[in-house]
């Protein structure tokens, strides 16, 4: 299939572990945008160097080399696992480090996983601010995940409850459409459940 040519869109992942039910999400919607013949880069927080991280040192190559593909995105999906009502701590040290206008133009998805359905708001109140401030263009209604809609499967691949994949489908149409000014023919066949299984 081939690519749009309205620019890329980076995965963003903010868990520290792998896997995660975070970075489930993340790939069930880039899944998800890759059918839809968007071009989709990844980036994972946990795989930059800690230190170079904590000390906000932008020259080092690979933080460069993540500025960079934020820079060069269209759109940016951003996952994170809930911790005490508040996104990752890798997460935000990333974020932390980036200029003040990194999301300018940007249409942003933010996703987000917790144990509990009482950390829901987290994406609104916690989030949500730090990338509105980032400058992003659009920041379209974010989606959680409780731990009981994402499940390990006996394989190790995570599989997400039909009302989970549901929203997710509702999300990227939205990212599509809205976020990319794609056109709504772009629309791909909807993906049936038992296929919605992703590794991390």
């Amino acid at each position: 299939m081939s690519t749009t040519s309205s620019g890329s869109v980076l995965l963003v992942a903010g868990s520290p572990s792998a896997p995660s039910r975070s970075s489930a999400l993340l790939e069930a919607v880039g899944t998800r945008l890759a059918l839809r013949g968007v071009r989709v880069e990844r980036l994972s927080v946990r795989d930059l160097p800690a230190q170079a991280l904590l000390s906000a040192d932008t020259s080092h190559p690979a933080l460069q080399r993540a500025i960079d593909q934020l820079a060069a995105a269209r759109a940016v999906v951003v996952a994170t696992p809930v911790y005490k009502a508040a996104y990752s701590g890798a997460l935000k040290v990333f974020l932390d480090l980036l200029a003040q206008s990194a999301l300018k133009g940007k249409a942003v998805l933010p996703l987000a996983s917790g144990g509990s359905p009482h950390h829901m708001l987290a994406l609104d109140y916690a989030l949500r601010p730090v990338l509105q401030s980032l400058g992003a263009r659009h920041i379209l209604a974010g989606v959680y995940a409780t731990d009981s809609q994402v499940t390990l499967a006996p394989e190790g691949a995570y599989q997400l409850q039909a009302e989970l994949a549901q929203r997710l489908d509702d999300s990227v149409a939205a990212l599509a459409t809205d976020g990319l000014q794609l056109p709504v023919s772009a629309a791909f066949e909807p993906v049936p459940f038992s296929q919605v299984r992703c590794s991390a």
